[in-house]
């Protein structure tokens, strides 16, 4: 039988997959719907099973699935028939594409199914308590689980009252989950949420909670990640994931990146003490093979 993650973990560090969205867009298909990628679950499941076959190609251990923007109210939004058999197609079509690698039930923030970019602030944490969140959340997190993913990937959040509301259903699942902010690292060498709060604070909110295989950042800038691991290993006391953007940045007026692509200083995150490291957006499968590239050459 395969180890868990967690035991993985204990072992030495795991390769993550990269942005799952930015393959498929690079293959021609259109993301930019409200249901992003998870569009695709119906109309050219396809193409996901593809492109998770990609990055386990290059290299990847884990493959996260499709279903960051899956869910139940979304779905029902866009007029989409059987939002749960959807969601749990994004397991099988993991399982199809990466046969060989632990599959990451991807559960974004209430901001991802907002599809207005809030899940970067975190805005909407002054009106979505955590008893609602708790709601907004269950269903997808009951049929990923019962789709048996070997993981529960909980994933850019901004916040302490997501971390707070994900966390209680998580333990009420007895799921294995990592837990993942968006984050960003001031002058003052301080990591925080998008909200302000301080990093260490929310992520040791986790600390003693079993169900919690790691926790860490994601969606932030490849220089911010090495004090993130910092904090992160610091307050919670659990192995550290880290899976940023390419470094990239978006330039809103004239629609297009800038910059230059790339994954950052693996060896550092790694010197740090990250154990799960990947990439967020605009990492593409040769990313994630400098990444396992640089994994493979610590052992």
């Amino acid at each position: 039988m395969r180890s868990s993650l967690a035991d993985a973990l204990a072992a030495g560090p795991v390769v993550l997959d990269g942005g799952l969205s930015t393959e498929l867009e690079s293959r021609g298909h259109d993301v930019t719907s409200a249901l992003w990628s998870a569009q695709l679950l119906r109309d050219d499941p396809g193409a996901i099973r593809d492109a998770h076959a990609a990055f386990e190609a290059a290299g990847a251990q884990v493959a996260t699935t499709a279903s960051y923007q899956a869910t139940v109210p979304g779905f029902t939004a866009a007029g989409f028939a059987d939002a749960e058999g959807l969601i749990a197609r994004s397991v099988e079509l993991a399982r199809e594409g990466a046969p060989s690698s632990w599959v990451a039930g991807s559960v974004g923030p209430y901001g991802a199914y907002l599809a207005d970019g809030s899940e970067y602030t975190g805005a909407y944490l002054s009106s979505v308590g955590v008893e609602e969140l708790r709601a907004f959340h269950r269903p997808r997190l009951q049929v990923l689980a019962e789709a048996g993913v070997d993981v529960l990937a909980c994933e850019t959040l901004p916040g302490a009252a997501e971390v707070e509301a994900l966390l209680a259903e998580v333990t009420a699942l007895d799921v294995p989950a990592w837990f993942s902010l968006s984050s960003v690292t001031g002058p003052d060498g301080v990591t925080r949420t998008r909200r302000g709060e301080p990093l260490s604070d929310v992520l040791g909110m986790v600390r003693g909670v079993d169900q919690v295989v790691a926790v860490g950042v994601n969606c932030t800038d490849p220089a911010s990640v090495v004090p993130a691991v910092v904090w992160a290993r610091v307050a919670s006391g659990k192995p550290v994931v880290v899976y940023p953007n390419s470094g990239e940045t978006w330039d809103a007026d004239a629609r297009a990146w800038t910059g230059d692509a790339g994954v950052g200083d693996v060896s550092a995150w790694l010197s740090a003490g990250a154990r799960l490291v990947g990439g967020c957006c605009r990492v593409r499968p040769a990313h994630i093979a400098t990444v396992a590239g640089t994994v493979g050459g610590l052992h």
